[in-house]
């Protein structure tokens, strides 16, 4: 459980491997810069002196992971946030669980935020349809 924007307490479920990711980062790289910059409070991700990451700060580290990798495409924090949501919406989740995992007090926040892209319409309209269905016997 961590809490997010607004102080609003939200649940958020990883994987494996990216739990041993950040238990190595607490134990190291996250104690080393608190201690280091005699930092005390419990934001999980700092930057280089021990403070709380920002937004900018995550655009900041993507642009230099783009300077050393040779990317030419814009990458932005709040892209990572709208290809979840449109990968969770893609791949079945409903609209109401990603609603609660990106936060949004309100369901047509998740609609705007989100898109459908065409071959999830057309495997949804493949799926579902009655006419889709029959029309694929033939």
């Amino acid at each position: 459980m961590i809490f997010g924007k607004g102080n609003k307490e939200r649940y958020v479920p990883f994987g494996h491997y990216a739990a041993a990711a950040i238990q190595e980062y607490l134990e190291m790289t996250r104690s080393e810069l608190m201690t280091k910059h005699q930092r005390s409070h419990d934001y999980l991700f700092v930057n280089r002196l021990g403070d709380p990451l920002t937004a900018g700060g995550v655009e900041y580290i993507l642009k230099q992971i783009m300077k050393k990798t040779g990317l030419t495409v814009t990458l932005h924090p709040h892209m990572l946030r709208h290809t979840f949501a449109t990968d969770m919406l893609n791949n079945g989740a409903d609209m109401r669980t990603v609603q609660e995992l990106l936060g949004h007090a309100s369901l047509s926040s998740t609609q705007i935020y989100t898109h459908v892209t065409k071959d999830a319409l057309q495997r949804n309209y493949n799926q579902f349809h009655p006419r889709a269905k029959r029309d694929s016997k033939k």
